[in-house]
């Protein structure tokens, strides 16, 4: 490895939000913050041997920091029975401080990258708070979607059985979404947030459901920084390339690069949900093109 990992810590009063900071043992570029989807935390970005995004972009040059949610991950405390947190939370106070923590490290704007959930979060963050743009010099999403629009037996089990009904009857039993021991995420979950996500997931408008801000509306009004938006062939249900497509447009994020991964598409797998993060062949393909390409936008 080109970089050394450490903990750092959010303090957030109620909780304290895990950063693991990936540091380049030289010539440090701009700085990357990464937020995780549901179901996960940080280290879908990271191994401590070396493997994934954000150890790919530290040997790079580029300082890492990969987040844990609140309960998820190393953050402090674990989830457990009557840890409260839903999406407002995340969106309004969650994000915008990791943003913050992260630009008074280096004084200058940081480039987010997001997977699939962690993507919704944070352009909800970003349009509910404009001044954050100015602190935010580009924005990565991979497989992030919404709403869930394709019907197929897969979404039946994975969406309608078990995150519609099973989840939640968990989330009722345990005061958290045990998922990581039921073998269907590698994290565990509040209850609220995921009540939360059922209801965006399977159409409700893109409006805050604690406070009824309209995010659709505010996107509209919203300058976003460069984009890019990568979707998976083999992503059949979480993050469907249609599914991608339909979330960029619903944010009007019109200027932003889309690139869907397969072997059609010059590739060198066909990707999905989790390998278009995780697998070896990502760093000889869509891990360095976007690594030139936030040289780039950094520079």
């Amino acid at each position: 490895m080109k970089h050394q990992q450490s903990s750092m810590y959010v303090d957030l009063q109620q909780y304290q939000l895990h950063l693991r900071r990936l540091m380049p043992l030289q010539n440090a570029l701009s700085p990357v913050l990464f937020l995780h989807g549901a179901i996960e935390n940080g280290r879908i970005f990271y191994s401590h041997s070396g493997k994934g995004l954000a150890c790919y972009l530290a040997d790079q040059g580029f300082m890492g920091y990969c987040a844990d949610f609140a309960g998820r991950g190393l953050s402090q405390p674990s989830l457990s029975k009557g840890f409260a947190q839903n999406q407002h939370q995340v969106i309004t106070r969650d994000i915008p401080a990791l943003i913050e923590f992260v630009y008074q490290q280096h004084q200058q704007p940081l480039t987010v990258v997001a997977h699939s959930w962690g993507g919704v979060l944070l352009a909800a963050s970003l349009a509910r708070y404009p001044e954050l743009i100015s602190k935010v010099r580009a924005k990565v999403y991979f497989g992030s979607k919404r709403v869930i629009s394709v019907q197929s037996l897969e979404r039946k089990i994975k969406i309608d059985w078990l995150w519609n009904r099973l989840a939640p009857w968990l989330g009722a039993k345990y005061g958290y979404v045990p998922a990581k021991k039921w073998g269907f995420g590698a994290d565990n979950e509040p209850t609220a947030f995921l009540l939360d996500t059922i209801s965006w997931i399977n159409g409700a408008p893109f409006a805050d459901l604690t406070d009824g801000f309209d995010y659709a509306a505010a996107s509209q009004q919203t300058n976003w920084p460069p984009s890019w938006h990568f979707a998976a062939v083999n992503d059949k249900v979480l993050g469907h390339p249609a599914d991608v497509q339909q979330f960029i447009k619903e944010t009007c994020q019109h200027q932003a690069n889309y690139t869907l991964l397969g072997r059609q598409y010059g590739h060198l797998q066909d990707y999905d949900h989790i390998s278009m993060l995780t697998h070896p062949a990502a760093g000889d393909d869509h891990f360095a093109k976007l690594g030139h390409w936030l040289a780039t936008v950094t520079s």
